[in-house]
C-alpha cells in the first residue's frame, strides 16, 4: 500500500493554509484554518487507506478490498471538524454581539478582531511593577485592581506614587498599536 503522492503533498499545503490562517486575530480566519485542517486530515487519511478497492462485504477477495478503517476516521474526522465549527460560529456570533453592544455604547471596537483582555494587562503591569523592585500589597494599587482602569495612565500614576524604577514598561497594546 503505496500513498498517493499527490495527496500527501496537497494535504501538507492544506496543513500550512490552515495553520497559517489559525495564526490569525479574526475569529473568521480562524474558523476557515479550522475547516482547512479539517479538510487536510481526512486528505491525509484518504492517502493512508491505499489505493481504491471493492466494498468490504462477506465474500470479496481480502486483497482487492479498500480499508474500512481510513473510511470510518474521515467520518469521524468530518464530525469533528463539524463541531468545532459550530463551536468557533457560536463564538463569532457571541462576538459580533458584543460588537454591536458595544457599537450601541459609543464604543467602537472594529471587527472580529479578538481584543486584549483588561486582566491580562492589569497582571502585566503588576508583574512590571514586581521586577522594578515595587514593593506593598494590593491595597496601595487603587484603581489597578478594577479591570476597567488598567491602563497606562494609571500604572504610570501608581509608579510615581510608589517611586519606582524606570517607566520603559509599555502597556501590552502599545506593542501592537491596539487602541
Amino acid at each position: 500500500m503505496t500513498p498517493n503522492v499527490t495527496l500527501v503533498v496537497l494535504a501538507a499545503v492544506f496543513y500550512a493554509a490552515g495553520i497559517f490562517l489559525l495564526l490569525e486575530r479574526s475569529l473568521t480566519r480562524v474558523l476557515l484554518g479550522v475547516l482547512v485542517l479539517g479538510n487536510a486530515t481526512n486528505l491525509l487519511l484518504l492517502s493512508s487507506g491505499g489505493a481504491a478497492g471493492l466494498a468490504p462485504f462477506v465474500g470479496v477477495d481480502v486483497a482487492a478490498m479498500s480499508d474500512p478503517l481510513a473510511q470510518a476516521m474521515i467520518l469521524t474526522a468530518i464530525v469533528i471538524t463539524l463541531g468545532l465549527a459550530a463551536f468557533m460560529l457560536a463564538l463569532i456570533y457571541r462576538s459580533w454581539q458584543l460588537a454591536q453592544q458595544s457599537k450601541a455604547e459609543g464604543i467602537d471596537e472594529g471587527d472580529d478582531e479578538v481584543s486584549d483582555d483588561a486582566e491580562d494587562r492589569r497582571i502585566a503591569l503588576l508583574a512590571a511593577d514586581d521586577e522594578a523592585g515595587t514593593e506593598g500589597d494590593d491595597s496601595d494599587l487603587g484603581g489597578l485592581l478594577d479591570p476597567g482602569q488598567a491602563d497606562l495612565e494609571t500604572h504610570e500614576q501608581h509608579r510615581a506614587e510608589h517611586g519606582s524604577g524606570s517607566s520603559e514598561v509599555a502597556a501590552p497594546d502599545a506593542e501592537r498599536g491596539s487602541p
